[in-house]
Protein backbone atom coordinates (compact mmCIF):
# COMPACT_ATOMS: atom_id res chain seq x y z
CA UNK A 1 0.00 0.00 0.00
CA UNK A 2 1.74 3.12 -0.49
CA UNK A 3 1.90 5.74 2.25
CA UNK A 4 -0.78 8.19 2.50
CA UNK A 5 1.93 11.03 3.21
CA UNK A 6 3.31 10.36 -0.49
CA UNK A 7 -0.32 10.16 -1.97
CA UNK A 8 -1.46 13.11 -0.68
CA UNK A 9 2.18 14.55 -1.74
CA UNK A 10 1.70 13.56 -5.07
CA UNK A 11 -1.90 15.04 -5.14
CA UNK A 12 -0.69 17.95 -3.98
CA UNK A 13 1.75 18.22 -6.73
CA UNK A 14 -0.26 17.21 -9.64
CA UNK A 15 -3.13 19.97 -8.15
CA UNK A 16 -0.47 22.76 -8.29
CA UNK A 17 1.21 21.67 -11.35
CA UNK A 18 -2.63 21.63 -13.25
CA UNK A 19 -3.50 25.16 -11.19
CA UNK A 20 -0.03 26.48 -12.78
CA UNK A 21 -0.53 25.76 -15.94
CA UNK A 22 -3.94 27.16 -15.82
CA UNK A 23 -2.54 30.48 -14.97
CA UNK A 24 -0.41 30.45 -17.16
CA UNK A 25 -2.54 29.59 -20.35
CA UNK A 26 -4.75 32.15 -18.46
CA UNK A 27 -2.53 34.69 -18.55
CA UNK A 28 -1.44 33.57 -21.92
CA UNK A 29 -4.60 33.67 -23.38
CA UNK A 30 -4.82 37.21 -21.65
CA UNK A 31 -1.93 38.98 -22.83
CA UNK A 32 -1.96 37.00 -26.15
CA UNK A 33 -5.60 38.16 -26.24
CA UNK A 34 -4.62 41.67 -25.50
CA UNK A 35 -1.77 41.51 -28.21
CA UNK A 36 -3.92 39.66 -30.40
CA UNK A 37 -6.64 42.40 -29.82
CA UNK A 38 -4.53 45.40 -29.94
CA UNK A 39 -6.13 47.89 -32.07
CA UNK A 40 -4.28 48.82 -35.53
CA UNK A 41 -4.81 52.26 -34.06
CA UNK A 42 -6.01 54.28 -31.54
CA UNK A 43 -8.74 56.77 -31.62
CA UNK A 44 -8.84 60.50 -30.11
CA UNK A 45 -11.09 63.51 -30.31
CA UNK A 46 -10.01 66.50 -31.43
CA UNK A 47 -11.20 69.45 -29.81
CA UNK A 48 -11.78 71.57 -33.37
CA UNK A 49 -14.38 68.87 -33.94
CA UNK A 50 -16.94 70.94 -31.25
CA UNK A 51 -15.50 74.27 -31.87
CA UNK A 52 -19.69 75.22 -32.62
CA UNK A 53 -20.11 74.15 -28.96
CA UNK A 54 -17.61 76.06 -28.06
CA UNK A 55 -17.49 79.43 -29.42
CA UNK A 56 -21.17 79.28 -28.30
CA UNK A 57 -20.15 78.98 -24.56
CA UNK A 58 -22.65 75.32 -24.82
CA UNK A 59 -19.26 73.67 -23.51
CA UNK A 60 -16.15 75.03 -21.92
CA UNK A 61 -12.56 73.44 -22.11
CA UNK A 62 -12.30 72.24 -18.76
CA UNK A 63 -16.18 70.09 -19.78
CA UNK A 64 -14.34 68.64 -22.48
CA UNK A 65 -12.65 65.13 -21.00
CA UNK A 66 -16.21 63.91 -19.43
CA UNK A 67 -17.79 65.31 -22.44
CA UNK A 68 -15.74 63.09 -24.38
CA UNK A 69 -16.30 60.36 -22.55
CA UNK A 70 -19.55 60.46 -22.06
CA UNK A 71 -20.67 60.73 -25.15
CA UNK A 72 -18.34 59.37 -27.44
CA UNK A 73 -16.50 56.85 -24.86
CA UNK A 74 -13.19 58.06 -26.25
CA UNK A 75 -10.40 58.10 -23.65
CA UNK A 76 -8.03 60.25 -25.53
CA UNK A 77 -8.25 63.68 -25.96
CA UNK A 78 -6.40 66.77 -28.27
CA UNK A 79 -6.67 70.39 -27.05
CA UNK A 80 -7.47 73.87 -29.48
CA UNK A 81 -5.07 76.69 -27.55
CA UNK A 82 -8.01 79.37 -28.13
CA UNK A 83 -10.28 77.49 -26.32
CA UNK A 84 -7.66 77.76 -22.72
CA UNK A 85 -9.23 81.08 -23.17
CA UNK A 86 -5.98 82.64 -21.75
CA UNK A 87 -5.30 80.07 -19.26
CA UNK A 88 -2.57 78.49 -20.31
CA UNK A 89 -0.16 79.44 -17.77
CA UNK A 90 -2.84 79.34 -14.54
CA UNK A 91 -1.42 76.62 -12.35
CA UNK A 92 -5.22 76.79 -10.55
CA UNK A 93 -7.33 76.22 -13.84
CA UNK A 94 -4.02 73.43 -15.39
CA UNK A 95 -4.60 71.79 -12.31
CA UNK A 96 -8.79 71.79 -12.34
CA UNK A 97 -8.28 70.34 -15.91
CA UNK A 98 -5.84 67.70 -15.26
CA UNK A 99 -7.64 66.68 -12.42
CA UNK A 100 -11.21 66.12 -14.92
CA UNK A 101 -9.25 63.90 -17.19
CA UNK A 102 -7.57 61.89 -14.45
CA UNK A 103 -11.87 61.36 -12.60
CA UNK A 104 -12.87 60.73 -15.96
CA UNK A 105 -10.02 58.60 -16.97
CA UNK A 106 -9.47 60.53 -20.19
CA UNK A 107 -5.60 61.36 -21.60
CA UNK A 108 -3.98 64.41 -23.14
CA UNK A 109 -2.39 63.87 -25.95
CA UNK A 110 -1.61 67.01 -27.11
CA UNK A 111 -2.87 71.08 -27.69
CA UNK A 112 -3.11 72.50 -30.94
CA UNK A 113 -1.52 76.15 -30.39
CA UNK A 114 -2.47 78.65 -32.98
CA UNK A 115 -1.85 82.47 -33.41
CA UNK A 116 1.80 82.70 -31.72
CA UNK A 117 3.52 84.14 -34.60
CA UNK A 118 5.56 82.84 -37.39
CA UNK A 119 8.04 79.86 -37.05
CA UNK A 120 9.18 80.27 -40.17
CA UNK A 121 9.33 84.21 -40.55
CA UNK A 122 12.88 85.84 -42.51
CA UNK A 123 13.35 87.56 -39.78
CA UNK A 124 15.53 86.32 -37.10
CA UNK A 125 14.31 88.37 -34.17
CA UNK A 126 10.78 87.57 -35.17
CA UNK A 127 11.24 84.26 -35.63
CA UNK A 128 12.59 83.90 -31.93
CA UNK A 129 9.62 86.22 -30.29
CA UNK A 130 7.25 82.96 -31.68
CA UNK A 131 9.67 80.33 -30.14
CA UNK A 132 9.15 82.29 -27.18
CA UNK A 133 5.53 82.29 -27.25
CA UNK A 134 5.04 79.20 -27.57
CA UNK A 135 6.97 78.29 -24.40
CA UNK A 136 4.47 78.49 -22.49
CA UNK A 137 2.23 76.08 -24.33
CA UNK A 138 4.94 73.46 -24.08
CA UNK A 139 4.66 73.92 -20.28
CA UNK A 140 0.95 73.44 -20.60
CA UNK A 141 1.37 70.14 -22.38
CA UNK A 142 3.48 68.82 -20.09
CA UNK A 143 1.38 69.61 -16.69
CA UNK A 144 -1.15 68.26 -18.34
CA UNK A 145 0.95 64.85 -19.11
CA UNK A 146 0.93 65.56 -23.44
CA UNK A 147 3.76 64.16 -25.80
CA UNK A 148 2.90 66.91 -28.47
CA UNK A 149 2.32 70.98 -28.87
CA UNK A 150 1.07 71.03 -32.68
CA UNK A 151 2.41 74.52 -34.23
CA UNK A 152 2.18 75.94 -37.74
CA UNK A 153 5.39 76.49 -40.22
CA UNK A 154 3.92 80.03 -41.21
CA UNK A 155 6.30 82.61 -42.41
CA UNK A 156 4.25 85.70 -42.73
CA UNK A 157 5.38 86.48 -46.18
CA UNK A 158 2.74 85.70 -49.49
CA UNK A 159 5.15 85.75 -51.61
CA UNK A 160 7.79 83.29 -50.33
CA UNK A 161 5.49 80.45 -51.54
CA UNK A 162 6.74 81.48 -55.39
CA UNK A 163 10.15 83.29 -54.30
CA UNK A 164 11.75 81.54 -50.98
CA UNK A 165 10.57 77.66 -51.15
CA UNK A 166 14.35 76.92 -50.25
CA UNK A 167 14.78 80.01 -47.87
CA UNK A 168 11.50 79.41 -46.34
CA UNK A 169 12.32 75.40 -45.42
CA UNK A 170 15.53 76.82 -43.63
CA UNK A 171 13.59 79.26 -41.93
CA UNK A 172 11.27 77.14 -40.81
CA UNK A 173 13.48 74.28 -40.00
CA UNK A 174 15.66 76.90 -37.46
CA UNK A 175 12.50 77.84 -35.26
CA UNK A 176 11.13 74.16 -34.70
CA UNK A 177 15.32 73.39 -34.10
CA UNK A 178 14.85 76.40 -31.57
CA UNK A 179 11.30 74.98 -30.21
CA UNK A 180 12.46 71.31 -30.28
CA UNK A 181 15.52 71.83 -28.32
CA UNK A 182 14.12 73.93 -25.42
CA UNK A 183 10.42 71.30 -25.34
CA UNK A 184 13.24 68.12 -24.99
CA UNK A 185 14.56 69.56 -21.43
CA UNK A 186 10.40 68.62 -20.71
CA UNK A 187 10.25 65.31 -23.22
CA UNK A 188 7.56 67.55 -25.22
CA UNK A 189 7.57 67.44 -29.36
CA UNK A 190 6.87 69.57 -31.69
CA UNK A 191 4.52 68.58 -34.70
CA UNK A 192 3.77 70.46 -37.63
CA UNK A 193 0.53 70.35 -39.28
CA UNK A 194 -0.43 70.98 -42.99
CA UNK A 195 -2.05 73.97 -42.33
CA UNK A 196 -2.14 76.43 -45.04
CA UNK A 197 0.65 78.24 -47.32
CA UNK A 198 3.48 76.05 -47.95
CA UNK A 199 2.73 73.46 -45.04
CA UNK A 200 0.17 72.43 -46.78
CA UNK A 201 2.76 71.05 -50.04
CA UNK A 202 3.90 67.50 -48.67
CA UNK A 203 7.17 68.03 -49.96
CA UNK A 204 7.80 71.16 -48.66
CA UNK A 205 6.95 69.71 -44.83
CA UNK A 206 9.09 66.72 -45.47
CA UNK A 207 11.84 68.80 -47.05
CA UNK A 208 11.74 71.20 -43.79
CA UNK A 209 12.02 67.58 -41.05
CA UNK A 210 14.95 66.62 -43.14
CA UNK A 211 16.43 69.73 -42.13
CA UNK A 212 15.73 70.12 -38.68
CA UNK A 213 16.52 65.77 -37.92
CA UNK A 214 15.60 66.15 -34.57
CA UNK A 215 13.71 63.49 -33.08
CA UNK A 216 11.40 66.08 -30.87
CA UNK A 217 10.10 67.49 -34.20
CA UNK A 218 7.51 65.88 -36.66
CA UNK A 219 4.66 65.95 -38.22
CA UNK A 220 0.81 66.25 -37.76
CA UNK A 221 -0.36 64.70 -41.30
CA UNK A 222 -4.10 66.32 -41.56
CA UNK A 223 -6.47 64.01 -44.42
CA UNK A 224 -7.29 67.65 -45.36
CA UNK A 225 -5.41 70.47 -45.76
CA UNK A 226 -3.97 69.87 -49.35
CA UNK A 227 -5.07 72.65 -51.42
CA UNK A 228 -3.41 72.53 -54.58
CA UNK A 229 -1.23 69.26 -53.37
CA UNK A 230 -2.54 65.57 -53.85
CA UNK A 231 -3.56 64.34 -50.44
CA UNK A 232 -2.86 60.62 -50.58
CA UNK A 233 1.06 61.76 -51.66
CA UNK A 234 0.72 64.42 -49.18
CA UNK A 235 0.85 61.89 -46.38
CA UNK A 236 2.85 59.73 -47.73
CA UNK A 237 5.66 62.51 -48.02
CA UNK A 238 5.06 63.36 -44.01
CA UNK A 239 4.09 59.60 -42.20
CA UNK A 240 8.19 58.71 -41.84
CA UNK A 241 8.40 61.86 -39.43
CA UNK A 242 4.30 61.55 -37.95
CA UNK A 243 3.91 61.65 -34.01
CA UNK A 244 -0.01 61.90 -34.50
CA UNK A 245 -2.60 61.77 -37.55
CA UNK A 246 -5.57 64.10 -37.95
CA UNK A 247 -8.44 62.24 -39.11
CA UNK A 248 -10.23 65.02 -41.01
CA UNK A 249 -13.74 64.86 -42.27
CA UNK A 250 -16.45 66.80 -43.35
CA UNK A 251 -19.54 64.84 -45.58
CA UNK A 252 -20.54 61.38 -45.38
CA UNK A 253 -22.83 59.24 -48.05
CA UNK A 254 -25.88 57.09 -47.17
CA UNK A 255 -23.15 53.93 -46.33
CA UNK A 256 -21.33 56.17 -43.69
CA UNK A 257 -18.42 56.75 -45.59
CA UNK A 258 -16.45 60.21 -45.96
CA UNK A 259 -17.35 61.88 -49.48
CA UNK A 260 -14.15 64.04 -49.56
CA UNK A 261 -11.47 61.81 -48.34
CA UNK A 262 -11.03 57.79 -49.47
CA UNK A 263 -10.41 56.22 -45.41
CA UNK A 264 -9.72 52.86 -46.94
CA UNK A 265 -6.92 54.41 -48.78
CA UNK A 266 -5.66 56.98 -46.43
CA UNK A 267 -6.00 54.39 -43.19
CA UNK A 268 -3.81 52.49 -45.49
CA UNK A 269 -0.94 54.86 -46.09
CA UNK A 270 -0.72 55.44 -42.18
CA UNK A 271 -0.84 51.86 -40.60
CA UNK A 272 1.81 50.53 -43.87
CA UNK A 273 3.94 53.57 -42.49
CA UNK A 274 4.11 51.35 -39.47
CA UNK A 275 1.77 54.23 -37.18
CA UNK A 276 -0.72 52.41 -34.92
CA UNK A 277 -0.98 55.18 -32.24
CA UNK A 278 -3.63 57.28 -31.90
CA UNK A 279 -6.02 59.11 -34.74
CA UNK A 280 -7.68 62.47 -34.05
CA UNK A 281 -11.35 62.55 -34.99
CA UNK A 282 -11.47 66.08 -36.55
CA UNK A 283 -14.95 66.55 -38.06
CA UNK A 284 -15.24 70.14 -39.79
CA UNK A 285 -18.71 71.73 -40.37
CA UNK A 286 -18.21 74.55 -42.81
CA UNK A 287 -20.17 77.65 -41.31
CA UNK A 288 -23.73 77.60 -42.94
CA UNK A 289 -23.39 74.33 -44.75
CA UNK A 290 -25.96 71.69 -44.94
CA UNK A 291 -23.23 69.34 -43.35
CA UNK A 292 -24.86 66.75 -40.16
CA UNK A 293 -24.51 68.86 -37.03
CA UNK A 294 -21.08 68.52 -34.78
CA UNK A 295 -21.86 65.68 -32.44
CA UNK A 296 -23.55 63.43 -35.88
CA UNK A 297 -20.22 64.37 -37.39
CA UNK A 298 -18.05 63.13 -35.07
CA UNK A 299 -20.32 59.96 -34.63
CA UNK A 300 -20.11 58.90 -38.03
CA UNK A 301 -16.20 59.17 -38.35
CA UNK A 302 -15.59 57.54 -35.15
CA UNK A 303 -17.91 54.72 -36.92
CA UNK A 304 -15.87 54.89 -40.01
CA UNK A 305 -12.68 54.41 -38.23
CA UNK A 306 -14.09 51.95 -36.21
CA UNK A 307 -15.26 49.85 -39.28
CA UNK A 308 -12.33 50.12 -41.05
CA UNK A 309 -9.99 49.21 -38.30
CA UNK A 310 -12.04 46.17 -38.29
CA UNK A 311 -11.82 45.34 -41.76
CA UNK A 312 -8.21 46.05 -41.76
CA UNK A 313 -7.53 43.78 -38.90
Amino acid sequence: MANSNNINRRHFLKTAAITSTALLLNNGCSSGSANGNKQLFDISLAQWSLHEMLYAKKLTNLEFPSYTKMNFNLSAIEYVSRFFEGNETNNTYLTELKKRCQDSGVQSLLIMVDHEGYLAAKNDSVRKESVNKHKKWVAAARFLGCHSIRVNAKYGDKSAAKEGYSETMKQAADGLNQLGEHAEKSNISILVENHGGLSSNGKWLSGVMKLANRNNVGTLPDFGNFYEYDRYQGVKDLMPYAKGVSAKSYAFDNEGNETTVNYRKMLNIVTTAGYHNHIGIEYERKKGSTQVPEMEGIRKTQALLEKIRMEMK
